[in-house]
């Protein structure tokens, strides 16, 4: 048998000057994020600005000809009003509760792509902020590695530690729900809705659901419709396309071959 050791993560941290700061700006984001009376694109578009840039941007002078349409089309782009992402396009998206969550998303992913965003310690403080203005639900000590993808934001909702590690694609076009102590390896989708099989423009909505301890591991994909049970197991690149009951792992793609009671 092979010998398991545990690994936990060691624990890091920048110098005290810097750790300040990190503070200081997470603490100043969320209140800024609660605060009614500050317009949430205009605050996405200046931590963008001071991101990128580290000085806050003047935004008037998209209409300076003195300026290239290259930059004049960079400081556009800072703010949310000016982008559109690929849900803002299906039909089944609700702009009530959209767009609410559209700044948001737009900071986190724009975050994600600039040099802080490679930071890994102050990237899951960042996206933890974030996370309880854009889903449904958020569990206790989330946390997100890069390049994660959802939906809409607003049909998807996670339990207490869960881990999604980088670019892990979460279609919440249905419902997406995912249970506590969840660890989503990189590359995995989960999907909650399908296309008709002749007719591509009829799509299908259903419920996904992840259960408690449940293990999706590397390039591995959930169909829409489909559950993994607690302390269940898809293998890497495995599909799900039934049911996966609880402490089963599923393996085999060519045989949709499962093994029962593997996980004590």
């Amino acid at each position: 048998m092979p010998n398991y050791v545990p690994m936990p993560f060691r624990e890091l941290k920048p110098l005290p000057e810097a750790e300040r700061v990190f503070d200081r700006f997470l603490l100043e984001l969320e209140e800024r994020l609660n605060n009614d009376a500050i317009d949430r694109n205009e605050l996405v578009r200046t931590t963008l600005c001071d991101l990128y840039f580290g000085t806050p941007g003047e935004f008037e002078r998209i209409n300076d000809d003195s300026l290239s349409f290259s930059a004049r089309t960079m400081l556009a782009c800072f703010d949310p009003r000016n982008t559109t992402l690929e849900p803002e396009y299906y039909a089944n998206c609700d702009p009530a509760r959209y767009y609410p969550r559209k700044p948001i998303t737009w900071l986190w992913q724009m975050f994600d792509r600039s040099p802080v965003g490679l930071h890994a310690g102050l990237g899951h403080r960042f996206r933890r902020v974030l996370a309880p203005y854009i889903f449904e639900r958020v569990g206790a000590n989330f946390k997100s590695w890069q390049f994660v993808e959802w939906s809409f934001g607003y049909n998807l909702s996670f339990g207490d530690n869960v881990v999604v590690h980088k670019n892990v694609l979460i279609d919440d076009r249905g419902k997406v729900t995912i249970g506590s102590d969840v660890s989503i390896s990189d590359f995995a989708n989960i999907y909650s809705h399908s296309h008709d099989i002749v007719e591509i423009d009829s799509v299908r909505t259903d419920l996904t659901s992840i259960g408690d301890r449940a293990r999706i591991t590397y390039h591995a994909t959930v169909l829409s419709g489909t559950s993994v049970g607690d302390d269940a197991m898809v293998g890497s690149f495995g599909v799900v396309t039934k049911a996966i009951p609880d402490f089963n792992i599923r393996e085999d793609n060519l045989t949709g071959r499962m093994r029962g009671d593997a996980l004590p």
